[in-house]
């Protein structure tokens, strides 16, 4: 499995929600190749799954990935919580 976490610019906050996905799919189990990327770049990637945050994912209307929502990247909760809706369940 191929998941992509998007930032504007795929450098600092891409990176913190690559670490985060990455730690909250280790502790359910679940493994997965995590890159982080820029929107643009990700547009003409292929994955499984594409984690952004509201704004970015009307860019990524289209893409053949399930894209979902992840609004606050430091959030565990919150990413827990989308892992679960959209991959884990």
């Amino acid at each position: 499995m191929k998941i992509l976490t998007v930032c504007g610019l795929g450098q600092g906050t891409s990176l913190i929600l690559k670490m985060n996905v990455e730690q909250a799919l280790a502790s359910k189990g679940i493994s997965a190749d995590v890159e982080h990327t820029d929107v643009s770049t990700a547009s003409s990637m292929s994955a499984d799954y594409i984690i952004t945050s509201n704004e970015l994912a009307e860019s990524l209307i289209g893409h053949s990935a399930k894209v979902f929502i992840v609004n606050n990247y430091f959030d565990m909760d919150e990413i827990n919580k989308a892992i679960d809706e959209n991959i884990a369940g």
